[in-house]
């Protein structure tokens, strides 16, 4: 009974299998003049509906948030951001480092999502051209939020009009990409794009890859220093086969948009099975992979006691212990009926 991160999830056989025959299929070209890399970029055109788009794997999901930000970002600019969002609080200043020396700027709102009507009064701010103030640059979503809210389309496409209207960029932090979509059930190009989207941190890690990532422009024009910050930030695989063999299988047959709908379909169940208890409350509404919940004290002990892994979360009301639960592309209902089973026996 293991909730405590998708991180912590098995890698999916597919792409074990596909990394082996990689490395079984003999020498091949080095830095992502590779087949697999050169399948992987023309699948996501297909995917996301863009012949022009340039996508660069890496292999971690800082990596791909902070060189894709620094890629739109000077050194004097402003990043706008949630601030639970990871590249705020979990990035241990990254994107300060590899933009040299840029500004997150919070803009809250509720369930980890950027309040639009927040961000537009950041953004009407008389800071433009001004030298004694950073330069608003980027504006930075996580979808779905550290709280596991997804965005809509149009709420996406509101706050890149906002951003617009200002010349900032839009970058998404799509470490749960694949949850978001699977819930949404839109297209891709719909999530991203077409609702004003510049570039897209896309992961896989958590939701079947050994560790793997991909960074995704939606213009060519706007990748231009991409190639370079990626090398100089360590992140240019001479074996990349290793990263993008991984990828292949990802978003081969829809498993990617498969494992996320089998983890939100586990969050739903857990959930279903949760709410009706007596002393329970959710934290935020559970639309991805994410359960943010209070339990009873002798529930938690009950769990804890058994074996039940998961973190602690605070909440924003006095004398309340919550927590956070993870389903993942390989929890197994059996583990949910047995946590479900020692929570309601508690009661």
């Amino acid at each position: 009974m293991n909730f405590r991160s998708d991180n912590e999830a098995d890698a999916h056989p597919a792409i074990i299998e596909a990394v082996s025959k990689a490395f079984r299929a003999g020498p091949v070209h080095s830095y992502g003049a590779d087949p697999w890399t050169q399948k992987v970029e023309h699948r996501l055109r297909e995917i996301f509906e863009k012949p022009d788009l340039c996508a660069y794997p890496v292999a971690t999901g800082t990596a791909a948030n902070v060189l894709a930000i620094a890629s739109c970002c000077p050194a004097w600019g402003a990043v706008y951001c949630h601030p639970a969002s990871h590249i705020a609080v979990d990035e241990a200043n990254a994107p300060q480092f590899f933009t040299g020396g840029a500004q997150l700027v919070p803009i809250d709102g509720p369930a980890g999502k950027i309040d639009r009507r927040k961000l537009e009064e950041a953004l009407a701010q008389p800071v433009y051209g001004v030298v004694h103030h950073p330069q608003p640059a980027v504006v930075s979503v996580t979808q779905a939020s550290e709280c596991g809210a997804a965005y809509a389309p149009e709420e996406i496409a509101a706050i890149s009009t906002a951003a617009r209207r200002h010349g900032l960029k839009v970058h998404v932090d799509g470490a749960r990409f694949a949850n978001a979509l699977a819930f949404v059930g839109c297209s891709p190009a719909e999530l991203s794009w077409k609702a004003g989207v510049d570039v897209l941190s896309l992961g896989a890690t958590k939701n079947g890859a050994l560790g793997a990532e991909i960074v995704i422009f939606f213009e060519s024009a706007a990748a231009t220093e991409f190639e370079f910050r990626r090398k100089r930030g360590g992140h240019l695989f001479s074996k990349m086969r290793l990263l993008s063999s991984q990828l292949d299988a990802y978003f081969s047959d829809s498993l990617w948009l498969d494992n996320a709908r089998h983890a939100n379909q586990m969050a739903r169940r857990l959930v279903a099975g949760l709410t009706p208890l007596p002393g329970i409350s959710l934290l935020y509404p559970v639309d991805a992979n994410e359960i943010f919940v209070v339990l009873p004290a002798r529930m938690h002990d009950a769990l804890q006691a058994a074996g039940a892994q998961y973190h602690p979360w605070p909440s924003d009301r006095p004398g309340e212990r919550a927590f956070r639960l993870v389903t993942a592309f390989d929890t197994q209902p059996a583990e949910i009926d047995r946590f479900l089973a020692i929570a309601k026996s508690s009661v």
